[in-house]
């Protein structure tokens, strides 16, 4: 029954960039859940176990038709996007948070890696931009009454086997947990902030 209804819904892995998005979605795909993924984004050093993307997202603000593709399936959706959802379809979303000093950290490490500077020369900026667009995602699936579960990052890495059983019972999925606790590698914890 429970997997009858996961088919009917469009299941979205969010957060900001940089705060455990592929890292969630390579624990629901070893756990067996299906992911809508064109594997076009190749893994990298920012990234060894992949990203798990489907690249029709970048332009969910423009197009919208491939959504219902997503049907039954996981989808990794930045949050700032997630306003563009269409309504005729019924979602359940995984949204990731993590410390904002961290995410920064993480982003500046990755564009260094890529031989760029980071994003924004104020980094108190950078952290309200951020902030605001985690609300406005929160703001929104509560308006749009859409079911989500907030996981944070750091739990996922320090008590992984309380969040695979979060997560399969917010989904009603017959998820492998052991598999899903497998794909997490807590040495790929690179960014902390302050404890």
């Amino acid at each position: 029954m429970a997997e009858n209804l996961g088919k009917m819904y469009v299941t979205v892995v969010s957060g900001l960039p940089r705060s455990g998005t592929s890292m969630m979605m390579q624990m629901l795909a070893a756990g067996g859940f299906p992911i809508l993924t064109d594997n076009l984004r190749l893994p990298d050093e920012n990234n060894p176990n992949g990203f798990l993307e489907f690249e029709k997202v970048k332009e969910l603000h423009r197009d919208q038709s491939w959504v219902a593709e997503a049907k039954g399936k996981c989808v990794k959706i930045v949050a700032p996007l997630l306003p563009f959802l269409p309504g005729n379809l019924r979602y359940r979303v995984i949204l990731m948070s993590r410390p904002l000093a961290e995410v920064s950290a993480s982003q500046a490490q990755m564009l260094a890696r890529k031989g760029g500077s980071s994003p924004a020369a104020n980094p108190a900026a950078l952290h309200l931009t951020f902030e605001q667009q985690f609300r406005k995602a929160t703001d929104f699936l509560e308006a749009r009454q859409i079911p989500f579960l907030v996981v944070p990052y750091q739990d996922c890495l320090k008590s992984t086997a309380t969040i695979c059983e979060a997560v399969k019972n917010f989904l009603g999925a017959d998820l492998n947990q052991e598999h899903m606790r497998r794909a997490v590698d807590p040495k790929l914890y690179r960014n902390r902030s302050a404890m």
